[in-house]
């Protein structure tokens, strides 16, 4: 037995282990009654926020501007995946290699499937747990399916590039900003929600401003993640040369 297979072995032990011991051997002061804060939030999340789901509403809401800190770090760590791969034009892709017929059958149904549920996490992040990171994050996994199954040219032939992925990308963290500065030029406070933006349309409850953050979150996380898994699927190969074109 080698030397790394025992160190992963001692790491998978620990890993097992040491929930044990903390479960069993440290002690657990459990609350018996709900603090302060949390109280104030379930008890007035839809009156601030006309927006049933409670953890929406603090994401989005009531600390919204944390949140916006974070969608910043979070997109400047894709910009720079994107750096490192970036391409002056798609690759030219010789052989297209794809799986059996059963295999894309299945595939399609899956990508319908998965397709459905993203739209239905980010349509109704306002009132059940979901929103538009997790819903973006789902629809990126289809492109992960296809690349093995279909190729990676079966995407790009169809027009869907980096390019544009980046491009909407971009289009849609536009739009969170001004989402969220908007309510500025009234004299409100930044990612103000239901002073500036109605609490239903019509018949419909859209919480303010938190349906519109989930959607246009959506589009950037799932446009970005994407992107980089568009860049990662090309061969190495294609890479080398041309890192050898510009004399590297």
């Amino acid at each position: 037995m080698t030397k790394r297979t025992l160190i992963l072995l001692a790491l998978l032990v620990a890993s097992i282990i040491s929930p044990l011991v903390v479960v069993n051997f440290t002690p657990i002061d459990i609350p018996r009654a709900m603090r302060e804060l949390g109280r104030y939030y379930v008890v007035n999340t839809i009156r601030d926020t006309a927006s049933p789901e409670a953890v929406a509403a603090v994401v989005w809401d009531y600390r919204g501007l944390d949140t916006v800190y974070e969608t910043v770090v979070l997109y400047l760590a894709i910009v720079g995946g994107l750096a490192v791969f970036r391409l002056s034009k798609a690759p030219s892709m010789q052989v297209v290699i794809g799986l059996t017929v059963l295999s894309r059958t299945a595939t399609k149904i899956i990508i319908l499937l998965i397709s459905s549920i993203s739209a239905a996490i980010v349509l109704h992040g306002h009132l059940t747990p979901g929103g538009g990171f997790p819903g973006g994050s789902a629809l990126a996994v289809t492109s992960m399916l296809i690349v093995p199954v279909f190729s990676v040219h079966s995407i790009i032939e169809r027009g869907i590039t980096s390019t544009r992925l980046i491009a909407i990308r971009g289009l849609a963290l536009t739009a969170l900003g001004l989402v969220a500065l908007l309510p500025v030029f009234r004299g409100l406070e930044l990612v103000t929600n239901q002073r500036f933006y109605p609490a239903r349309v019509g018949f419909i409850t859209v919480s303010g401003s938190i349906s519109l953050y989930n959607l246009f979150e959506f589009f950037a996380v799932a446009s970005g993640f994407t992107a980089v898994a568009l860049y990662l699927s090309i061969p190495e190969e294609w890479y080398k040369e041309r890192f050898s074109e510009h004399g590297g």
